[in-house]
Protein backbone atom coordinates (compact mmCIF):
# COMPACT_ATOMS: atom_id res chain seq x y z
CA UNK A 1 0.00 0.00 0.00
CA UNK A 2 1.88 3.51 -1.18
CA UNK A 3 1.96 6.13 1.27
CA UNK A 4 -0.51 8.31 -0.80
CA UNK A 5 -3.49 5.49 -0.21
CA UNK A 6 -2.75 5.08 3.35
CA UNK A 7 -2.97 8.78 4.23
CA UNK A 8 -6.56 8.45 2.44
CA UNK A 9 -7.70 5.58 4.25
CA UNK A 10 -7.00 7.45 7.39
CA UNK A 11 -8.94 10.65 6.24
CA UNK A 12 -11.89 8.29 5.45
CA UNK A 13 -11.33 6.33 8.34
CA UNK A 14 -11.87 9.93 10.38
CA UNK A 15 -14.65 11.33 7.99
CA UNK A 16 -16.48 8.31 8.97
CA UNK A 17 -15.85 8.57 12.84
CA UNK A 18 -16.78 11.80 12.72
CA UNK A 19 -20.18 11.20 10.53
CA UNK A 20 -20.84 8.31 13.27
CA UNK A 21 -20.20 10.65 15.93
CA UNK A 22 -22.68 13.25 14.39
CA UNK A 23 -25.53 10.53 14.49
CA UNK A 24 -24.84 8.85 17.67
CA UNK A 25 -24.89 12.02 19.44
CA UNK A 26 -28.56 12.36 20.18
CA UNK A 27 -28.89 8.61 20.99
CA UNK A 28 -26.24 8.90 23.48
CA UNK A 29 -27.95 12.08 24.84
CA UNK A 30 -31.30 10.05 25.36
CA UNK A 31 -29.54 7.32 27.11
CA UNK A 32 -27.74 10.04 29.51
CA UNK A 33 -30.92 11.96 30.14
CA UNK A 34 -32.72 8.50 30.74
CA UNK A 35 -30.31 8.06 33.49
CA UNK A 36 -30.83 11.43 35.37
CA UNK A 37 -33.10 12.72 37.79
CA UNK A 38 -35.74 14.92 37.41
CA UNK A 39 -33.30 17.66 39.32
CA UNK A 40 -30.43 17.08 37.01
CA UNK A 41 -32.54 17.28 33.73
CA UNK A 42 -33.93 20.63 34.73
CA UNK A 43 -30.29 21.52 35.79
CA UNK A 44 -28.94 25.06 34.11
CA UNK A 45 -26.66 24.70 32.00
CA UNK A 46 -27.28 21.34 31.23
CA UNK A 47 -24.74 18.70 31.96
CA UNK A 48 -24.07 15.44 29.31
CA UNK A 49 -23.17 12.48 32.05
CA UNK A 50 -25.65 12.00 34.95
CA UNK A 51 -24.05 12.43 38.77
CA UNK A 52 -25.46 9.11 39.84
CA UNK A 53 -26.68 6.65 36.76
CA UNK A 54 -30.48 5.33 37.85
CA UNK A 55 -31.13 2.31 36.18
CA UNK A 56 -34.52 2.12 37.78
CA UNK A 57 -35.60 4.70 35.59
CA UNK A 58 -36.16 2.38 32.72
CA UNK A 59 -38.83 0.10 35.18
CA UNK A 60 -40.78 3.46 36.81
CA UNK A 61 -41.20 4.87 33.12
CA UNK A 62 -42.60 1.54 31.78
CA UNK A 63 -44.83 1.16 34.89
CA UNK A 64 -46.49 4.99 34.07
CA UNK A 65 -48.47 3.77 31.60
CA UNK A 66 -49.97 0.46 30.06
CA UNK A 67 -46.49 0.30 27.58
CA UNK A 68 -47.00 -3.81 27.67
CA UNK A 69 -50.14 -3.25 25.85
CA UNK A 70 -49.08 -0.70 23.31
CA UNK A 71 -46.30 -2.98 22.73
CA UNK A 72 -48.39 -6.21 22.31
CA UNK A 73 -50.59 -4.05 19.80
CA UNK A 74 -47.78 -3.11 17.79
CA UNK A 75 -46.64 -6.16 17.48
CA UNK A 76 -49.66 -7.43 16.18
CA UNK A 77 -49.72 -4.86 13.62
CA UNK A 78 -46.07 -4.93 12.51
CA UNK A 79 -46.43 -9.26 12.07
CA UNK A 80 -49.46 -8.80 9.62
CA UNK A 81 -47.40 -5.96 7.76
CA UNK A 82 -44.78 -7.91 7.62
CA UNK A 83 -46.33 -11.18 6.18
CA UNK A 84 -48.84 -9.47 3.64
CA UNK A 85 -45.49 -6.91 2.85
CA UNK A 86 -43.15 -9.67 1.95
CA UNK A 87 -45.32 -12.27 -0.09
CA UNK A 88 -47.52 -9.55 -2.21
CA UNK A 89 -44.09 -7.80 -3.29
CA UNK A 90 -42.21 -11.18 -3.85
CA UNK A 91 -45.74 -12.43 -5.83
CA UNK A 92 -45.75 -8.96 -7.53
CA UNK A 93 -42.26 -9.05 -8.35
CA UNK A 94 -42.49 -12.27 -9.85
CA UNK A 95 -45.29 -11.51 -12.11
CA UNK A 96 -42.92 -8.43 -13.44
CA UNK A 97 -40.24 -10.51 -14.06
CA UNK A 98 -40.66 -13.74 -14.95
CA UNK A 99 -44.08 -13.83 -16.57
CA UNK A 100 -44.60 -12.26 -20.14
CA UNK A 101 -47.56 -10.45 -20.79
CA UNK A 102 -48.64 -8.21 -23.11
CA UNK A 103 -48.73 -4.76 -21.20
CA UNK A 104 -46.01 -5.87 -18.59
CA UNK A 105 -43.68 -3.18 -19.12
CA UNK A 106 -46.37 -0.46 -19.31
CA UNK A 107 -47.85 -1.76 -16.10
CA UNK A 108 -44.71 -1.69 -14.22
CA UNK A 109 -44.06 1.53 -15.02
CA UNK A 110 -47.57 2.74 -13.68
CA UNK A 111 -46.00 1.23 -10.52
CA UNK A 112 -43.22 3.20 -10.42
CA UNK A 113 -44.98 5.98 -11.13
CA UNK A 114 -46.70 6.27 -8.15
CA UNK A 115 -44.22 6.35 -6.08
CA UNK A 116 -44.12 10.49 -7.40
CA UNK A 117 -47.31 11.06 -5.25
CA UNK A 118 -46.85 12.46 -2.26
CA UNK A 119 -48.36 10.64 0.42
CA UNK A 120 -50.47 13.16 1.54
CA UNK A 121 -52.21 13.87 -1.57
CA UNK A 122 -54.19 10.45 -0.99
CA UNK A 123 -55.02 10.73 2.74
CA UNK A 124 -57.83 12.09 2.50
CA UNK A 125 -59.31 9.95 -0.12
CA UNK A 126 -58.09 6.67 1.65
CA UNK A 127 -59.42 8.31 4.97
CA UNK A 128 -63.13 8.19 3.53
CA UNK A 129 -62.40 4.53 2.02
CA UNK A 130 -61.74 3.44 5.30
CA UNK A 131 -64.63 4.78 6.88
CA UNK A 132 -66.98 3.96 4.32
CA UNK A 133 -65.66 0.28 5.36
CA UNK A 134 -66.17 1.11 8.77
CA UNK A 135 -62.46 -0.23 9.56
CA UNK A 136 -62.12 2.80 11.48
CA UNK A 137 -60.66 2.53 14.88
CA UNK A 138 -59.70 -1.06 13.98
CA UNK A 139 -55.87 -2.29 13.00
CA UNK A 140 -57.32 -3.05 9.11
CA UNK A 141 -56.14 0.24 7.65
CA UNK A 142 -53.28 -0.18 9.20
CA UNK A 143 -52.31 -4.07 7.77
CA UNK A 144 -54.57 -4.14 4.68
CA UNK A 145 -52.33 -2.04 2.80
CA UNK A 146 -49.54 -4.07 2.89
CA UNK A 147 -51.08 -7.20 1.09
CA UNK A 148 -51.02 -5.07 -1.87
CA UNK A 149 -47.64 -4.02 -2.74
CA UNK A 150 -45.43 -1.26 -2.59
CA UNK A 151 -44.26 0.30 -5.59
CA UNK A 152 -39.90 0.47 -4.14
CA UNK A 153 -40.09 -2.98 -2.57
CA UNK A 154 -41.59 -4.48 -5.86
CA UNK A 155 -38.84 -2.59 -7.89
CA UNK A 156 -36.15 -3.82 -5.94
CA UNK A 157 -37.58 -7.69 -5.77
CA UNK A 158 -38.07 -7.67 -9.59
CA UNK A 159 -34.46 -6.31 -10.24
CA UNK A 160 -33.31 -9.41 -7.39
CA UNK A 161 -35.74 -11.80 -9.87
CA UNK A 162 -34.24 -10.37 -12.71
CA UNK A 163 -30.65 -11.71 -11.80
CA UNK A 164 -31.93 -15.48 -11.56
CA UNK A 165 -31.48 -17.43 -14.82
CA UNK A 166 -34.62 -18.09 -16.88
CA UNK A 167 -33.61 -21.36 -17.01
CA UNK A 168 -34.24 -22.26 -14.05
CA UNK A 169 -37.98 -21.79 -14.42
CA UNK A 170 -38.22 -22.90 -17.64
CA UNK A 171 -36.74 -26.13 -16.53
CA UNK A 172 -39.81 -26.17 -13.72
CA UNK A 173 -42.23 -25.53 -16.39
CA UNK A 174 -40.87 -28.24 -18.81
CA UNK A 175 -41.27 -30.49 -15.81
CA UNK A 176 -45.40 -29.27 -15.49
CA UNK A 177 -44.89 -26.70 -12.27
CA UNK A 178 -46.97 -24.20 -12.45
CA UNK A 179 -45.81 -20.20 -11.63
CA UNK A 180 -47.53 -20.74 -8.17
CA UNK A 181 -45.00 -23.47 -7.75
CA UNK A 182 -42.24 -21.95 -9.67
CA UNK A 183 -42.56 -18.60 -7.22
CA UNK A 184 -42.53 -20.65 -4.10
CA UNK A 185 -40.51 -23.52 -4.18
CA UNK A 186 -38.35 -22.43 -6.59
CA UNK A 187 -37.65 -18.76 -6.68
CA UNK A 188 -38.51 -17.83 -3.10
CA UNK A 189 -35.79 -19.31 -1.40
CA UNK A 190 -33.30 -18.17 -3.67
CA UNK A 191 -34.21 -14.42 -2.82
CA UNK A 192 -34.24 -14.67 1.02
CA UNK A 193 -31.86 -12.00 0.95
CA UNK A 194 -34.17 -9.34 -0.30
CA UNK A 195 -37.26 -10.95 1.41
CA UNK A 196 -35.26 -9.98 4.97
CA UNK A 197 -34.40 -7.01 3.51
CA UNK A 198 -38.26 -6.25 2.72
CA UNK A 199 -39.13 -7.39 6.13
CA UNK A 200 -37.12 -5.25 7.53
CA UNK A 201 -37.94 -1.96 6.43
CA UNK A 202 -41.40 -2.89 7.04
CA UNK A 203 -40.73 -3.43 10.56
CA UNK A 204 -39.18 -0.29 10.63
CA UNK A 205 -42.08 1.44 9.25
CA UNK A 206 -44.78 -0.08 11.00
CA UNK A 207 -42.92 -0.18 14.59
CA UNK A 208 -42.32 3.64 14.09
CA UNK A 209 -45.53 4.61 12.38
CA UNK A 210 -47.48 7.44 14.22
CA UNK A 211 -49.29 8.90 11.60
CA UNK A 212 -51.15 5.93 10.75
CA UNK A 213 -52.21 4.81 14.18
CA UNK A 214 -53.03 8.81 14.86
CA UNK A 215 -55.32 9.00 11.80
CA UNK A 216 -57.29 5.28 13.00
CA UNK A 217 -57.21 4.60 16.15
CA UNK A 218 -59.43 6.21 18.76
CA UNK A 219 -59.85 3.57 21.24
CA UNK A 220 -56.91 4.10 23.79
CA UNK A 221 -56.25 0.19 24.48
CA UNK A 222 -55.77 -0.15 21.08
CA UNK A 223 -53.06 1.96 20.70
CA UNK A 224 -49.85 1.43 19.55
CA UNK A 225 -46.46 2.19 21.41
CA UNK A 226 -45.56 4.88 19.42
CA UNK A 227 -49.01 6.53 19.82
CA UNK A 228 -48.64 5.71 24.09
CA UNK A 229 -45.31 8.29 24.22
CA UNK A 230 -47.00 10.84 22.40
CA UNK A 231 -49.90 10.75 25.15
CA UNK A 232 -46.85 10.05 27.71
CA UNK A 233 -45.33 13.09 26.75
CA UNK A 234 -48.63 15.18 26.26
CA UNK A 235 -49.62 14.64 30.34
CA UNK A 236 -49.68 17.88 32.05
CA UNK A 237 -45.82 17.89 33.06
CA UNK A 238 -43.23 16.24 31.15
CA UNK A 239 -40.92 13.78 32.53
CA UNK A 240 -38.03 14.13 30.24
CA UNK A 241 -36.22 11.34 32.27
CA UNK A 242 -38.73 8.76 31.96
CA UNK A 243 -39.64 9.64 28.68
CA UNK A 244 -36.12 8.97 27.27
CA UNK A 245 -35.80 6.16 29.08
CA UNK A 246 -39.56 4.62 27.01
CA UNK A 247 -38.17 6.09 23.97
CA UNK A 248 -34.75 4.17 23.92
CA UNK A 249 -36.24 0.91 25.02
CA UNK A 250 -38.56 1.39 22.00
CA UNK A 251 -35.75 1.60 19.83
CA UNK A 252 -33.97 -1.81 21.24
CA UNK A 253 -36.25 -4.66 18.70
CA UNK A 254 -34.52 -2.18 15.69
CA UNK A 255 -31.44 -1.74 16.85
CA UNK A 256 -31.31 -5.73 17.69
CA UNK A 257 -32.82 -6.74 14.35
CA UNK A 258 -30.63 -4.62 12.13
CA UNK A 259 -27.45 -5.93 13.42
CA UNK A 260 -28.57 -9.62 13.50
CA UNK A 261 -29.51 -9.36 9.73
CA UNK A 262 -27.77 -6.55 8.72
CA UNK A 263 -25.84 -8.77 6.38
CA UNK A 264 -29.00 -10.38 4.72
CA UNK A 265 -29.82 -6.60 4.42
CA UNK A 266 -27.01 -5.65 2.56
CA UNK A 267 -26.65 -8.69 0.17
CA UNK A 268 -30.89 -7.78 0.15
CA UNK A 269 -30.02 -4.27 -1.75
CA UNK A 270 -27.10 -5.72 -3.64
CA UNK A 271 -29.34 -6.81 -6.98
CA UNK A 272 -26.82 -8.70 -8.01
CA UNK A 273 -26.56 -10.66 -5.14
CA UNK A 274 -28.88 -13.68 -6.63
CA UNK A 275 -26.59 -14.56 -9.61
CA UNK A 276 -24.53 -17.02 -7.62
Amino acid sequence: MTKKRKIGNIILFIVLCLGAAIILAPIAWMICTALKSAPEVAAYPPTLLPEKPLFENFAIAWSKAPFTRYTCNTLIIVFFTIVGGVFSNSFIAYGFAKIDFKGRDFLFNIVLATMMIPGFVTLVPTYVIFSKLHWVDTYLPLIVPSFFGNAFHIFMMRQFYRTIPNELSEAARVDGAGHFYIWGKLMMPLVKPVMATVALINFKGSWGDFQGPLLYLSDRTKYTLQLGLQVFKGQATTDWNYLMAVSFLSMIPILVLFFCFQNYFIEGMNVGGAVK
